[in-house]
C-alpha cells in the first residue's frame, strides 16, 4: 500500500477527507476529538441549538466571568436534549468508518474523550470494527473547579434557614483532575498471532523500554504537564510530552501518525519531534494556521539534522 508524505496537513472536514486517503497507510491515530459538550462552537455536534445553549441565567450574569457559558442541566430540559448523546455517537461513527480502512492491521488508536461522552465514542468505534484495548487516564496538573455555593444562592432568595442548612454544599461537579484516553486497535487478520502481525505490519506491540516512568513499566495512569516554554494556543490543548509518550509507546521512527482533529497541532509537533511521519486534518481555518506554524517550526530542526 502507498503511504502518505512525511508531513501533510489538510484543511477540511475529516468525514470528507478521510475516505480520500490510501488504505492501510497509517500506523497510529492519536487525536483529541471534540467532546460534544458544547464548550466552543466547534464542539456543538447536535441539532438542538436553542438560545439557552451557551447563554446565561440572570444569577450567572451577576456573578460575571465565573459562569460565562451555560450548558444544559445534566438531566436535560426536553426529549431533544436527551438526544444529544445519541447524535454525538452518530457523529463519531461518521468518521470512524473511513478511519478503519486507513489503519494497518494491529495499529492503535488513542482518543482523548470527554468524561460524559466517552462511552458514546467507544461504542461508535466498536461498531466501526475497532476493539477496545484499555482506558487510560491523563492526570492533569491543575483543574478549574467552578461549582456554585448552594447556601449563597438561597441567601440571595432570602431563604436564610435553608442557606444555613446547606452551608458548604455546591452545585456542579467535582474538580476535573483527569481526562480519559481510549486505547483501541484495529484487529489483525485471522490465522496469525500478534507477533506475526508485528513482523508483517510493524505495529501491535508496546515499546516499554523507551517509555519507562521512574524506572518502572508504564501504567494506565499518566501524569504529564506542559513544558515551561510550551505555548498555550487552544482551549483543549494537551501537553506535547504526553503525546510523545503515546507515540513512542506504539510506533517506530519513520512510521505514520494521523490526527484527524488537529486543533493547534500538538500531535504533529510530537510526531515530527520524535522522527515520525505525520498527517493532520483540521476544519477550523484559524486553528489550522496555528497548527501549520507550530508543526513547520518543529520540522525545521529535523530537516537541518
Amino acid at each position: 500500500m502507498s503511504s502518505v508524505s512525511s508531513l501533510r496537513l489538510i484543511l477540511g472536514d475529516s468525514r470528507q477527507e478521510l475516505p480520500n486517503l490510501p488504505s492501510e497507510s497509517v500506523h497510529l491515530v492519536l487525536t483529541d476529538i471534540p467532546y460534544g459538550i458544547s464548550q466552543e462552537e466547534w464542539d456543538v455536534l447536535h441539532q438542538n441549538k436553542n438560545s439557552a445553549l451557551g447563554g446565561q441565567s440572570p444569577a450567572q450574569e451577576k456573578l460575571g466571568t465565573a459562569f460565562r457559558r451555560r450548558g444544559k442541566p445534566i438531566n436535560g430540559w426536553s426529549k431533544a436534549d436527551q438526544q444529544r448523546p445519541i447524535e454525538y455517537q452518530t457523529w463519531c461513527r461518521e468518521w470512524a468508518d473511513p478511519l478503519w480502512k486507513l489503519l494497518k492491521p494491529g495499529a492503535s488508536v488513542f482518543l482523548f474523550c470527554g468524561r460524559r461522552t466517552v462511552h458514546r465514542a467507544m461504542i461508535a468505534l466498536e461498531d466501526a470494527g475497532f476493539l477496545v484495548r484499555d482506558l487510560l487516564c491523563w492526570q492533569k496538573p491543575t483543574a478549574h473547579h467552578r461549582a456554585q455555593s448552594l447556601s449563597k444562592l438561597f441567601s440571595r432568595r432570602g431563604l436564610m434557614e435553608d442557606a444555613a442548612r446547606w452551608e458548604g454544599w455546591r452545585l456542579g461537579n467535582l474538580a476535573p483532575y483527569f481526562e480519559p484516553i481510549v486505547w483501541l486497535f484495529k484487529p489483525y487478520r485471522v490465522g496469525g498471532t500478534i507477533a506475526d502481525n508485528v513482523l508483517l505490519h510493524g505495529v501491535g506491540a508496546m515499546n516499554v523500554a523507551d517509555c519507562q516512568i521512574q524506572r518502572r513499566h508504564p501504567g494506565n495512569i499518566l501524569s504529564f504537564d506542559f513544558a515551561d516554554d510550551e505555548p498555550r494556543v487552544h482551549p483543549t490543548q494537551k501537553p506535547v510530552a504526553l503525546l510523545q509518550f503515546l507515540i513512542r509507546l506504539t510506533t517506530l521512527p519513520g512510521q505514520t501518525v494521523l490526527d484527524p482533529f488537529l486543533g493547534s497541532g500538538s500531535t504533529g509537533v510530537a510526531a515530527i519531534s520524535t522522527g515520525r511521519l505525520f498527517l493532520g486534518i483540521e476544519q477550523d481555518p484559524q486553528h489550522f494556521q496555528t497548527a501549520q506554524r507550530r508543526i513547520q517550526a518543529a520540522a525545521l530542526p529535523q530537516a537541518e539534522g
